[in-house]
């Protein structure tokens, strides 16, 4: 079979971007992560309302957020227009995570497809293919990243939202016009961001075990 070096680098930038937007793509599916926390984070006492109507303003949001529906709505919570805005904002952005997401995988598909088809094998450079770079880049890169936040999260919170919604100060909640900022306190967020990272270098360390295990095979027929 022939080398391809664009074959590694497509793979490799394909399998970085899918492991990425997964890991992102799990504390937005997986509503139950926040359900669990419902407890631990006192919201109850905190808030003076019953998980039921925390469970359901949550998942009107969420909905929102990932498109399953087209108005925005917190459950029995009021909310204000620059609350509205924000969530909006923030639906485009998980809208773009899920796309990648799917965009990703497909193309991992088509460029496996691809190399079969034309008899490619992806080029090994200095001796490790593309998920091994995949993963060592995007994991080393997510380490230093989560090692800075860990030291203020505080600091990394703000510049999150100063990052991914530039020029807005919509994120910034009055409680007593947009409750909803009640039920999801910032430790949550930062729960969120831990599990992220959790599963994007576990995900990362799995492609380079995969990798090792392979290239071995490949030396030792």
């Amino acid at each position: 079979m022939k080398e391809s070096k664009l074959l590694s680098l497509a793979l490799a930038v394909v399998l970085a971007l899918g492991v990425l937007s997964g890991a992102v793509a799990v504390p937005i599916l997986c509503r139950t992560f926040y359900y669990a926390q419902i407890g631990p984070l006192g919201l109850e006492e905190y808030t003076g309302l019953n998980e039921q109507v925390i469970r359901e303003a949550y998942d009107d949001v969420l909905d929102y957020c990932t498109g399953k529906t087209d108005t925005f709505s917190a459950g029995l919570l009021p909310f204000s227009q620059s609350g509205e805005s924000h969530f909006a904002d923030v639906r485009g952005l998980f809208l773009l995570d899920l796309r990648v997401l799917a965009v990703s995988l497909g193309a991992l598909v088509v460029l496996l497809l691809f190399a079969r088809w034309r008899r490619l094998r992806p080029r090994r450079f200095l001796g490790r293919g593309p998920g091994f770079w995949g993963a060592a880049g995007l994991g080393g890169a997510f380490l230093i990243i989560g090692g800075l936040a860990a030291l203020d999260f505080d600091r990394a919170f703000v510049v999150f939202h100063t990052l991914f919604f530039p020029g807005k100060d919509n994120w910034i909640f009055d409680w007593r016009t947009d409750p909803v900022i009640l039920i999801l306190p910032q430790d949550f967020f930062r729960n969120c961001a831990i599990l992220v990272l959790l599963l994007l270098l576990v995900w990362c360390a799995a492609l380079i075990v995969l990798d090792v295990i392979t290239g071995r095979k490949s030396h030792n027929p």
